[in-house]
């Protein structure tokens, strides 16, 4: 367990409150093949509760985090997720990382009515009352990418992906924003997570000589593809757009020789400029080793804890049915990222979108959205008028 390192910023504050604290629980993955994501995502966390009780809390009481670790492994998900709410009796929960673990814990948290946020960027369609996702969806990020390297690179296209529920999904997502724009998906090969090796797709892709590829790798294993592509000598005449690169601090772990050009599509990039984001980046550096970029699991994260302090403060209880109707008002924060809207009808995020490429080891931002809707899952997902409704629709396009 993590929960004494994670939650002494909150402790302390705690101590000067004299209060007892509102418990905040949060599992991640800090090691194992996918353990950069959730080192990106604690500190955005723990900076936003550290926040708070610098402001003196919220009620009258200091936030304390109480964190695991679940090493990217979903048996742990499941068993600290039940440690949180019988266990520990928490207020509220954060995190998760994959997809996978995600629809491992979200319906413990659902049957004991303990409401939770779910911040990466996901393949969309989760549809329940109790959950409220931060993170991007296809239906913002790749619908802008996709278009946008396939008229700039051309139509041929060849997609990976990592083989789980999250790669799968999005994969389909980019082959229908692909053949939307008039391209024809020339192959496609998906990888476990523990698959390091790629030297026989690289082969296959060779052969079928794409003008580009759209790609779902994930993980620290993943990380070598794009070492062996540019060994490969192919970097430079099949460039690659992709879904997940670059939420793992990638820019910081491979050389710039092999990250150049590189095309991606987040909610949000350190170089963003908006009234907030560089005082925000500047901040979050204070607390990040240099090995961690600000990326957008980290800000979700911070805006995630932020949005329902904001719904604490205006409930003012922590009542799990009185903080979802706060949460659906219309709840607007002004965070890093730009002005962040949650979707009643989804509790989902209309949040700006920008696009990204990779420059000489920093993100050069080539264009931003506002006010981009989830509209993936809203084409499928409608709490306002059922709200009883408790799935992940999973679109076959």
């Amino acid at each position: 367990m993590l929960g004494t390192a994670l939650a002494a910023p909150a402790l302390i504050q705690g101590r000067a409150l004299g209060a007892d604290p509102i418990k905040v629980g949060f599992i991640t993955d800090l090691t194992g093949p996918i353990g950069a994501s959730g080192q990106a995502a604690k500190p955005g966390l723990e900076f936003a509760v550290k926040r708070i009780n610098e402001n003196g809390g919220l009620l009258g009481r200091p936030l304390e985090i109480i964190a695991y670790d679940a090493q990217s492994n979903i048996q742990l998900y499941t068993q600290y997720a039940q440690q949180l709410v019988m266990r520990d009796n928490v207020d509220i929960i954060f995190g998760a990382t994959s997809s996978s673990a995600r629809e491992a814990i979200r319906p413990i948290f659902t049957r004991q009515n303990k409401l939770y946020f779910y911040n990466g960027a996901y393949e969309g369609g989760v549809c329940d009352r109790n959950t409220f996702c931060f993170g991007t969806t296809p239906g913002q990020t790749m619908r802008r990418l996709v278009p946008h390297a396939v008229e700039k690179w051309g139509k041929k296209v060849y997609v990976l992906g990592a083989d789980y529920n999250y790669g799968q999904i999005t994969a389909k997502w980019m082959t229908k924003y692909a053949t939307d724009a008039g391209a024809e998906i020339l192959g496609s090969d998906f990888f476990p997570l523990d698959v390091a090796d790629f030297s026989s797709t690289i082969a296959r892709i060779q052969g079928a000589q794409p003008d580009l590829i759209l790609e779902v790798l994930v993980g620290s294993n993943h990380l070598g593809f794009y070492r062996q592509w540019e060994a490969a000598g192919l970097k430079n005449s099949i460039p690659i757009a992709a879904a997940a690169f670059g939420v793992s601090s990638e820019l910081l772990n491979l050389d710039t020789s092999t990250t150049e050009g590189i095309l991606t599509s987040f909610g949000f990039y350190d170089t963003v400029e908006t009234e907030t984001s560089q005082d925000f980046v500047d901040a979050m550096r204070q607390e990040l080793p240099d090995s961690v970029e600000v990326t957008e699991v980290g800000t979700s994260h911070y805006e995630a804890v932020t949005a329902w302090a904001k719904a604490v403060e205006l409930a003012g209880t922590l009542d799990r049915d009185s903080l979802i109707d706060a949460l659906e008002s219309g709840l607007s924060i002004d965070g890093p990222t730009g002005r962040v809207t949650i979707d009643p009808q989804t509790h989902h995020t209309v949040r700006s979108i920008y696009l990204g490429q990779a420059k000489g080891g920093k993100w050069d931002i080539l264009d931003s959205y506002a006010d981009q809707p989830p509209v993936d899952t809203a084409m499928v997902c409608d709490l306002q008028a059922n709200p009883d409704t408790n799935t992940q629709f999973v679109i076959d396009i």
